[in-house]
């Protein structure tokens, strides 16, 4: 990535700027960056792009101190890689440093990751929870007993390059096998690893059964009313393959459960949505790219009730991350995961998914998500526009009149034809009651008569 990208792109969670060479900073750099997802770090400039001191005389003694200071040492495969740019102001050093399946601390003391634009160390509590353990963040890079190339889908591969290029630096290119390690999908033997099944793999579950996705549309407000019900929900599906598509398969299944109705507005269609489709998105790819895959006998869960979407993710907050700092620390559990779906294109800027929720969330005026860690797991809780309508009410009405009343936020009135295709299970009799009832209540003033019957809000 050459030097005008990288000031462009700015400090952050894979870029950093040491204008002068100073071998601790350096190291601790290197360290947090190793930790995490890997990143780049230019000595010499500050991140205005100014040189500051020429580092061509003096950066590989620098360099050589920072290595030195890493424990333990960087195995062959995992050395950082760095070259000399000369620039009209003097030149200045790139290093780029790749995560590595072993933890490093800066002199065996300080365990550091990076989070926004910050090196953040771990403290004894978190390493303690194994939230660093090696055997955790070395689980991407892990090689899959009995798997081969062969269990790479092509299909998949030709697509990842493709973005890869396009969303990588300009003019870079790729052999397939260069791809492959680029993307920590095989070791150096050229072995596929669990990253590798996981991003590019015909059948994933076949070796992970826990990494797909279940989604379930219950009747009602929980699953203990949906158990009252005849039909315990409407709608069970569940997802495979490979992240990309999982992420592509489940979007489509929860775009169709939150679409609600098209609402012509003049000559223009409008579509209306049950929650924000931007949150929705970053809601389904945080749980896909962040959950813990060393948790056998769990999927990915979304329940769907009348108010509210549960998504649930296998595994705790990872690493320093809690409740309290979650919108000002990032550290990702899955790096190789989450730098696949970057170059894929379904993650903007790294880092930013529950900040994306919530700001959106609070832009289309629904209430804020629920965040819940169990340690066992992290659920993301979306509410949807009834919640308002619910908010005033109370239990006064039920889902198919808060329904009713939430058509009428867009329309100027409503037929029993209109509520039956919003609730298609309950007949046509239980509508008419549920619409007599509002009329009593004083919300909607019926009129017409028999088939020219209509409801308009009070």
């Amino acid at each position: 990535m050459n030097i005008k990208t990288l000031i462009a792109q700015g400090r952050g969670p894979m870029i950093e700027f040491l204008p002068e060479p100073e071998a601790q900073a350096l190291a601790e750099t290197i360290v947090a960056f190793a930790n995490g997802v890997g990143g780049t770090v230019i000595v010499g400039m500050d991140e205005r792009g100014r040189v500051i001191s020429d580092v061509s005389e003096s950066f590989e003694a620098t360099l050589a101190r920072s290595l030195a200071m890493c424990v333990p040492s960087f195995r062959l495969s995992d050395v950082p890689q760095w070259h000399i740019e000369e620039t009209s102001e003097g030149a200045v050093a790139t290093i780029s440093v790749v995560h590595t399946p072993y933890t490093l601390s800066v002199e065996g003391r300080d365990v550091l990751v990076r989070s926004g634009r910050l090196n953040v160390p771990l403290q004894p509590d978190q390493m303690a929870q194994g939230h660093l353990a090696s055997a955790v963040l070395g689980f991407e890079d892990d090689i899959v007993p009995g798997a081969t190339l062969a269990d790479f889908d092509e299909a998949v591969l030709d697509e990842y390059e493709r973005n890869r290029v396009r969303r990588g630096p300009r003019g870079e290119s790729f052999t397939r096998a260069e791809l492959l390690r680029d993307a920590g999908a095989v070791d150096a033997a050229g072995n596929p690893t669990v990253a590798g099944i996981l991003l590019f793999g015909k059948n994933p579950q076949y070796y992970f059964p826990q990494a797909g996705v279940l989604m379930v549309r219950f009747k009602g407000l929980s699953v203990r009313e949906a158990a009252t019900s005849s039909e315990r929900y409407s709608r069970r599906v569940e997802l495979t393959g490979p992240v990309a598509r999982l992420v592509e398969k489940t979007w489509e299944v929860l775009f169709e459960e939150i679409h609600q109705q098209s609402v012509v507005n003049g000559l223009e269609r409008q579509e209306s949505y049950s929650y924000p489709l931007e949150a929705v998105r970053e809601a389904v790819v945080n749980a896909i790219c962040h959950r813990d895959y060393t948790i056998t006998g769990q999927r990915i869960e979304i329940r769907l009730f009348d108010d509210r979407m549960e998504i649930m993710s296998p595994g705790g907050l990872p690493g320093h991350i809690t409740l309290d700092n979650i919108l000002d620390e990032h550290y990702s559990r899955n790096p190789r995961l989450v730098r696949g779906l970057y170059y894929w294109g379904y993650i903007e800027e790294l880092g930013q998914g529950i900040d994306i929720i919530m700001e959106v969330m609070a832009r289309e005026h629904h209430p804020p998500p629920d965040l819940r860690d169990t340690g066992r797991s992290f659920t993301v809780v979306l509410h949807n526009a009834v919640d308002e309508l619910r908010e005033r009410y109370g239990d006064e009405l039920n889902p198919r009149q808060i329904e009713a009343l939430r058509f009428l936020k867009d329309q100027e009135r409503i037929t029993n034809r209109d509520l039956s295709l919003l609730c298609p299970e309950v007949s046509s009799e239980t509508l008419r009651l549920d619409f007599r009832d509002l009329v009593e209540k004083g919300l909607l003033l019926k009129i017409g008569d028999k088939r020219g019957t209509y409801y308009v809000r009070k």
